[in-house]
């Protein structure tokens, strides 16, 4: 970035919050290109090698990107890894011949990385061996910061002045060749994610908050993988719809079983039913194959053997024992619903409500948004068990053993002592 692209960026931060008055007209904004190009592909251990080498060479912090196959493939598995470093220049790594990313993991490792929503790649990455041991988030630093647009494309826009190219963001990944206009689009992600860490760091350091981004920062890079869910099929779409357990045994075999099936095949498991099909057999419980057949999702272009296969899965359901069928809703631990609140304890839904108001007037004091500040689930768990007496001591230690950070628990602490009183 030029001394003048940093003037002009720096000047936006402060007027604005990252985008000029309406009433200033703007030159047109120029698309970015790489600068080095398009990088080839590094599909083979002797290119990674290289710049595994090249990379523990570079200076300063890593901007990495990956790219997964959503909607295409089965899981969150990297299809692209993308790096760029001062010194080293921009990387392309395909994980699919390359899995084993764990060398160029270490040779990184103790540098800072730059990511736009970490929590989105850093699943994919600790998969193939790369493990960040910090990170800086420009997506989080663009809300802890109170951008009203916090997308890759606006906030590289808005904060240094270029437009991304737009386009690719959705497509399977997992194609190869990968076509060059993907590639270009893959390079440009990371082409100025430093510079855009830089900009935004300032700015959170004028608005006082950097510290807070920095313990951010450091609960994401430490926090361990995500256990895996319980009874993820009760997540289907529609399944609201689904009431009797009866019902809700035909949808977890039918998910159940094409989960099996889009993991065999390696494909999006909505590209092999989707969650209307399995809600529409749940609600009919249809008796056999044509019933079945006559049920949206269930069309005419599908085969016998698939709506055989599909119908077992019901009949399973239906031949189930009643002490076997799924129990309704999920085992929930913490408060109930909110809604519930005013019948069964009208005196923590008058304290849910005051914590609300004024966790929402302390947000907008800080211009960042309310979840940012401290997590809805957390001000439900303290308004409904309340620590006892309720003062600033016993309130700072409720939120610590929710997970709250040192910055937000100064910040919350004093308006939930008022709301809980």
């Amino acid at each position: 970035m030029t001394d003048a692209q940093e003037t002009a960026a720096d000047s936006s931060l402060r007027t604005t919050g990252g985008a000029p008055p309406d009433d200033v007209e703007t030159a047109p904004t120029p698309l970015l290109e790489p600068r080095d190009g398009i990088p080839p592909v590094i599909a083979d251990e002797e290119a990674l090698a290289e710049m595994i080498a090249a990379y523990a060479a570079g200076t300063g912090p890593v901007a990495v990107d990956a790219e997964r196959a959503s909607g295409y493939r089965y899981g969150q598995r990297a299809y692209l890894v993308q790096l760029r470093r001062e010194g080293a220049g921009t990387a392309l790594i395909d994980p699919v011949a390359c899995p084993d990313l764990s060398g160029l993991g270490a040779a990184i490792g103790d540098a800072e990385w730059v990511l736009h929503a970490a929590t989105q790649d850093l699943p994919c990455l600790r998969e193939i061996g790369m493990v960040p041991s910090r990170i800086f988030d420009t997506e989080l630093a663009g809300r802890l910061a109170g951008f009203p647009r916090v997308g890759l494309g606006a906030m590289v826009e808005s904060v240094l002045g270029y437009v991304l190219e737009k386009g690719h963001s959705a497509v399977d990944w997992s194609t190869r060749p990968l076509p060059e206009p993907w590639l270009r689009y893959a390079a440009l992600d990371v082409e100025l994610l430093v510079d855009l860490r830089d900009a935004l760091e300032k700015e959170l350091d004028r608005q006082g908050k950097l510290e807070w981004a920095r313990e951010e920062f450091d609960a994401i890079a430490s926090a361990p993988p995500a256990p895996p869910r319980k009874d993820p099929w009760r997540r289907t779409s529609g399944m609201h719809k689904v009431r009797r357990r009866r019902q809700m045994a035909v949808v977890r075999e039918l998910w159940t079983a094409r989960d099996k099936v889009a993991q065999r095949r390696d494909v999006s498991p909505g590209k092999v039913l989707s969650d209307g099909a399995i809600v529409e057999a749940a609600l009919g419980l249809p008796p056999n194959v044509h019933a079945l057949a006559a049920l949206s999702g269930f069309g005419h272009r599908m085969g016998r053997r698939q709506l055989e296969q599909w119908q077992a899965a019901v009949d399973r359901a239906k031949a189930l024992p009643d002490a076997e069928l799924p129990q309704p809703g999920q085992t929930v631990t913490g408060p109930p619903p909110p809604r519930s609140w005013a019948d069964r304890d009208p005196a923590a839904a008058a304290r849910l409500s005051a914590a609300r108001a004024a966790i929402s007037s302390l947000a907008e004091q800080l211009n960042m948004p309310q979840e940012n500040l401290i997590t809805p689930d957390t001000v439900r768990r303290v308004c409904w068990e309340p620590p006892t007496p309720v003062d600033e001591a016993s309130v700072s230690a409720a939120l610590a053993s929710h997970g709250a950070r040192a910055w937000q628990i100064t910040q919350v602490t004093p308006a939930l002592v008022t709301a809980l009183t």
